[in-house]
């Protein structure tokens, strides 16, 4: 069938990118679904920075691609051998399909699926081969997904079923900032009722973690970043400090602040210096969970003695350390119960034609979530 999607032919373009226009809207062509595979029409997409860091270059992917990762659409076709999921359901979209067998899905940890992993990373689907094509070449999936495109065909493995009460431009947040920030603070950093926490980087992922800090009953939550309207608006969300990143004495003050450092400090900037940042403000026995995906070559320093003398900790927590057929359905009640208002996350809705906009609304630090209804 043909379809319009947004396609990247080309990496590291100037910005801005409403002049360069790295993503063109263009008519291609999807595959219908093979065993396994479903075809779903796209409602709405998330814009994360994980789309952005493809754009600029700073994660090559092999291109062309249709990007996008985090959407919520409904169902249109199933393949073969797919049993759980038929025409007219809504579901989201999580970007590792995980297969079940391998050993970190034998174990429980479906976000470190190893052919998951190299399927997204060679853009394309859990099965193998690729569904998209532009004049009989094919195209690369972005994360099993594509999500910038009216349709995506995809591995029924990819997708979550919700209710279709949810309203699917909020559910599309769950795919990627509500899971892996949520995910970070529960199910990584396993915070608990009186926790003192700090968040360092307020974009969607962020902010989500601070959500789920607040939803976990943390006691006191420091917020920190760059930017003085999501400072604020973490305020609105439960930050009861709130520190700007700029200032040279930053890890100074949220130290004496809260005599000592923090519990726990979740990282979802994905920039070295946060990363350090964190490290000097968990308190001692404290620990530092990272969420934000750095460019490949970032580096880190810390003075390796603390990790023994202060039994301090780190971890890495991709996907919110999270099974989604699990976490998604417990994350979507608490947004009905009011105890997750992901939606006041959703700064900016915008077209397909409007996505390059949408770039530099992220690259400038102007938006949280922005959404692309098709």
């Amino acid at each position: 069938m043909k379809i319009r999607a947004a396609v990247l032919d080309q990496s590291g373009l100037p910005a801005p990118y409403a002049q360069s226009r790295p993503l063109s809207v263009q008519t291609v062509d999807l595959a219908p679904p093979g065993p396994g595979e479903v075809l779903i029409r796209i409602a709405a997409a998330g814009i994360c920075h994980s789309d952005l860091s493809i754009v600029d270059g700073v994660r090559p992917r092999p291109l062309p691609m249709v990007i996008g990762h985090e959407a919520a659409g409904i169902v249109e076709e199933v393949g073969a051998n797919v049993g759980h999921l038929k025409k007219g359901d809504h579901v989201i979209s999580v970007f590792v399909a995980a297969c079940g067998h391998c050993n970190p899905c034998a174990s429980g940890r479906p976000a470190l699926c190893e052919p998951g992993a190299v399927a997204g990373a060679a853009g394309g689907l859990l099965a193998g081969g690729r569904r998209l094509s532009r004049d009989g070449v094919p195209l690369n999936h972005h994360s099993g997904v594509s999500a910038f495109a009216e349709y995506a065909t995809v591995s029924c493995h990819s997708l979550v079923k919700v209710d279709r009460d949810i309203s699917l431009e909020d559910a599309a947040l769950f795919g990627c900032a509500v899971l892996t920030g949520v995910g970070s603070a529960v199910n990584a950093a396993r915070i608990q009722p009186g926790s003192t926490v700090a968040v360092i980087g307020l974009g969607g992922v962020g902010l989500a973690a601070l959500l789920g800090a607040v939803a976990a009953g943390a006691a006191r939550i420091v917020a920190i970043d760059v930017n003085t309207d999501k400072l604020a608006l973490a305020e609105a969300l439960g930050a009861t400090d709130v520190f700007d990143a700029k200032s040279s004495d930053v890890a100074e003050a949220v130290r004496e602040a809260t005599r000592g450092g923090v519990d726990v400090v979740l990282e979802t900037a994905g920039a070295g210096s946060a990363l350090e940042l964190g490290y000097a403000i968990a308190c001692r026995g404290g620990e530092l969970v990272t969420a934000g995906l750095p460019p490949p070559m970032t580096r880190f320093a810390i003075p390796a003695v603390s990790l023994v003398a202060e039994e301090k900790s780190i971890r890495g927590s991709y996907m919110g350390s999270s099974v989604p057929s699990r976490d998604v359905p417990r994350y979507l009640d608490l947004y009905r119960r009011g105890l997750l208002p992901v939606d006041r996350l959703v700064t900016h809705r915008l077209t397909l034609e409007e996505i390059n906009v949408g770039m530099d609304r992220l690259r400038e630090g102007k938006a949280v979530r922005q959404i692309v209804t098709m």
